[in-house]
């Protein structure tokens, strides 16, 4: 409000406040902003929560591209997390490691979770722009052969190279095993149509 609206508003509304003078209102005003209001307190625990959340879902990232097993992260990581708090921050760890859940089990739901993510962007991108693929066999340790399809695309003028599809074939001599595994996809679905 305009200070001049703000005087005629005082004297009409609060006229027993007119005398007051400029600290009444200022610590007025400081109690006012500091009261406990819900959102507030639910504002302050979802974000905490969250928080933690974040954490793991940024740690089971890691532990996804360093190609451990889920288990080092209530192994290793979450103990060297302890260890850090308590000797260079001197902060007690207990109440910070509970909020950031790094079990087996959690670790493979983040994992799963992003990888859905990544995999239905990339299928919602394809289906709108232009892209080229390329088909590679592999094989695994066990002689087993592998068909790799990769595609490649454009976002924001910069080129994306991703894995789509890793099926293992059944090998012929005629190569129609990849045929039978590109037909039969439902990725084919999705891309090619």
């Amino acid at each position: 409000m305009k200070p001049s609206k703000l005087q005629d508003h005082l004297r009409r509304y609060h006229p027993d406040k007119t005398e007051k003078d400029l600290k009444y209102f200022q610590t007025f005003k400081d109690k006012f902003q500091k009261r406990h209001t819900l959102d507030r307190m639910f504002a302050s625990t979802s974000q905490r929560n969250d928080d933690g959340l974040r954490a793991s879902y940024n740690i089971s990232l890691l532990i996804a591209k360093s190609g451990r097993p889920h288990t080092i992260g209530e192994k290793l990581i979450l103990p060297a997390v302890e260890e850090v708090l308590k000797t260079v921050l001197h902060k007690p760890a207990s109440d910070i490691i509970k909020r950031i859940p790094l079990s087996n089990n959690s670790v493979e739901r983040c994992i799963d979770e992003m990888s859905s993510d990544i995999e239905s962007f990339l299928c919602n991108y394809l289906q709108t722009t232009h892209f080229s693929i390329q088909l590679d066999e592999s094989t695994l340790p066990d002689n087993a052969a592998l068909l790799l399809a990769y595609v490649r695309f454009i976002i924001n003028q910069e080129i994306y190279e991703e894995l789509l599809l890793a099926r293992t074939l059944i090998t012929d001599t005629k190569g129609e095993s990849i045929f039978h595994v590109l037909k039969d996809t439902s990725l084919k679905k999705q891309f090619l149509y």
